[in-house]
């Protein structure tokens, strides 16, 4: 008798492994459609939150991967349409780390988007973009400028943040690198 294969089942399974296959042997970690910037290891994300080149191999992994436009190594033979949504996506994706990265620190009590899947962001990158700006992250009440953020405008306020992630990656990797 023939073996009757579920397609909604094979199909999922196929976009998992494409999506979530390179971060599983890069990190050793299992991620899936419902994973969240909080389910990331404090290794991974430390890893990913980094300014530099290090982490963007990792970005283009998953981004393509869920797209569906190739392997991070095919990332130069994509159409220049293909390349500038990548690039974004990653750039809006390191920002989102670099949130989680605040939370986890306690420095940031919220942002915006931290409510989404890894796939939705990746999918839904440049609608979340959108509808997140102007919209920072909320600096906690405890850290010891929150005086100072507090009398901003919301321009000025997602400036501030963006001006405390070198000490905020200094402080993640001496507290749980």
């Amino acid at each position: 008798m023939a073996k009757i294969v579920d397609l909604k089942t094979y199909r999922t399974r196929i976009f998992h492994d494409r999506a979530f296959g390179p971060w599983k042997k890069r990190f050793n970690e299992a991620y899936g459609v419902t994973s969240q910037l909080a389910d990331l290891s404090d290794k991974t994300l430390l890893f990913l939150a980094r300014p530099g080149d290090a982490g963007t191999l990792a970005f283009y992994e998953i981004i393509m991967g869920t797209l569906d436009i190739g392997t991070a190594a095919e990332f130069y033979t994509l159409d220049k349409q293909n390349q500038l949504k990548v690039v974004d996506t990653h750039l809006f994706l390191v920002d989102q780390m670099r949130f989680e990265l605040m939370h986890r620190l306690g420095w940031v009590t919220r942002f915006p988007c931290q409510v989404h899947t890894l796939v939705k962001l990746i999918q839904d990158a440049e609608r979340l973009k959108t509808e997140s700006r102007g919209c920072p992250p909320e600096l906690s009440p405890s850290h010891n400028a929150y005086a100072t953020f507090r009398d901003l405008t919301a321009l000025d306020r997602e400036s501030f943040i963006r001006r405390l992630l070198s000490e905020a990656l200094e402080s993640f990797k001496n507290q749980f690198g």
